[in-house]
């Protein structure tokens, strides 16, 4: 009896998390549906583009240059759903080929710059000072240039350039908004009670940082990274739109291969699904990435706040 009264106790003292509103952030996200399906969407598309080129029928670059399959448009025949482009290659295989190395170069990008913004960013942050004025200075000194304008030279310096070298490029330049997000949260949980409760204590700045400051800032650390993912997918398409980067002869990406039927639209008269498949499909990544942040942002968000 004693037990039971006990536990009853317990139970009428315990918090109940979906009245204070502190269910799992996860939970919080799948009661967002629009946000939830653009998750299940982006990771569909994403475990796709990381199997597609070990199950592929064929080649990126195979070329049939019999004059049944160019520039044909999308046809059950032949296995070619979404057409064939003027040297006769499967429009839906370059896509997807496309879609593996960009989001290869997506994700090593924006987890480069993410872990350089995170390191210089938390360290201005937490020491303030000459140090945070110094690490700032030095990101708004290329912040002022605008990007394409960085990249253009960068490209320029690194040739012959390769997926890689464009990658490390990108994620140099873009560490700097992540650092400022990254910079203005530690600042503000430096001066918190915990934070202050923690030196009194003795606690090293090491386990300060890394056990309070980052965990407690993990949510819009987690946001920063996804809305730089998009920004990634969108800075690498550009450059190779404008045949900066990378060439589909080498190696497809979204970006070249829309450009690469922009120019043919106008040159050899591709049809138009080649330029609607691609474009389509970074369309839908962009999309599915700015609803799964938005979600995000507000499933991390603490309850007080919401």
């Amino acid at each position: 009896m004693t037990s039971r009264l006990l536990e009853a106790g317990a139970a009428a003292t315990r918090p109940d998390r979906r009245r204070s509103g502190r269910a799992p952030a996860w939970r919080r996200l799948l009661r967002q549906p629009v946000a939830a399906s653009a998750g299940f969407v982006l990771a569909v598309v994403f475990v796709i583009g990381a199997i597609y080129p070990r199950i592929a029928p064929t080649d990126a670059q195979t070329i049939n240059l019999s004059q049944r399959w160019l520039n044909h448009g999308p046809m059950l025949s032949g296995w070619h759903f979404l057409g064939t482009d003027n040297l006769g290659r499967d429009v839906a295989v370059r896509t997807l080929y496309g879609l593996h190395t960009s989001e290869q170069s997506a994700l090593l990008a924006t987890l480069l710059a993410s872990f350089v913004g995170i390191v210089l960013g938390g360290i201005a942050g937490y020491r303030g000072g000459w140090v945070d004025a110094l690490i700032m200075r030095f990101g708004d000194m290329f912040g002022v240039f605008p990007a394409i304008m960085l990249l253009l030279v960068a490209y320029t310096y690194f040739i012959p350039l390769t997926v890689e070298k464009a990658t490390i490029i990108i994620a140099l330049y873009l560490w700097i908004p992540v650092a400022r997000v990254v910079r203005a949260e530690i600042a503000s949980l430096r001066e918190r009670e915990f934070v202050q409760a923690a030196l009194s204590l003795g606690a090293s700045n090491r386990r300060i940082f890394f056990r309070h400051l980052l965990p407690n800032g993990s949510s819009t650390i987690i946001v920063a990274a996804t809305s730089l993912f998009g920004q990634v997918i969108v800075l690498e398409a550009t450059l190779e739109f404008f045949n900066i980067g990378v060439p589909s002869s080498v190696q497809p990406t979204l970006g070249n291969l829309i450009g690469d039927a922009q120019a043919g639209n106008l040159s050899v008269g591709l049809g138009w699904w080649t330029l609607v498949t691609p474009a389509g499909l970074l369309i839908l990544i962009l999309v599915c990435v700015n609803l799964l942040g938005d979600g995000l942002a507000d499933a991390l968000r603490p309850a007080r706040t919401r």
